[in-house]
């Protein structure tokens, strides 16, 4: 049997992954890179350790402060942003890996002339918060959870809030609001 350039293609592919193994991954850190985010809609451009989470890139380097840090752990929902139209824990994420990614904040969901989003509103008009520091997560998650499901049923919204978490027991007032922003019509992001 002829071999047709197999053992060519062989050494070709055993040379380029001793040359790797040799060289190892391109290293990244441990000082400052330049990394670009997305942040509502806006380039912004920021050097940073890559060790750096998603929340302390935004809130200390791009001062935008809306979301909060309260258990630094991903259990309490309070730092949640919107990734790709996603919802994640932004202290377990780090800001390196959402390069590329349109990242929102409760910082951006305001019109540009102002006028507060309808969960936002929603929000007030039903007392839907006392404290403060879960609001900002538990308003990203209820805009993610409607602009997902335009016509949400409160399992829906129920399942979409999870994960997040109010320490003050607002819940019910939380989901009141969030039904009341479906029907003010959430546009999709």
């Amino acid at each position: 049997m002829k071999s047709a350039g197999v053992t060519s293609l062989a050494t070709a592919v055993t040379t380029a992954g001793v040359a790797e193994a040799q060289t190892g991954p391109r290293v990244v850190g441990p000082g400052d890179v330049p990394v670009t985010l997305m942040v509502n809609g806006k380039r912004v451009e920021l050097k940073i350790e890559p060790r750096v989470t998603l929340l302390d890139a935004i809130r200390n380097r791009a001062d935008l402060t809306g979301n909060k840090r309260v258990c630094d752990r991903g259990t309490c929902g309070a730092c949640t942003m919107i990734v790709d139209g996603r919802t994640v824990y932004s202290c377990s994420t780090l800001a390196i890996e959402v390069q590329g990614k349109q990242i929102r904040t409760v910082d951006g969901l305001a019109s540009a002339n102002g006028m507060m989003h309808p969960v936002q509103q929603a929000f007030c008009d039903t007392d839907g918060l006392m404290c403060g520091f879960c609001t900002p997560g538990f308003v990203v998650a209820t805009v993610a959870v409607l602009e997902r499901y335009p016509n949400a049923t409160r399992e829906q919204i129920s399942r979409g809030l999870d994960g997040n978490i109010c320490r003050c027991g607002t819940f019910v007032r939380i989901m009141e609001a969030a039904v009341k922003a479906k029907g003010m019509g959430v546009a999709r992001g």
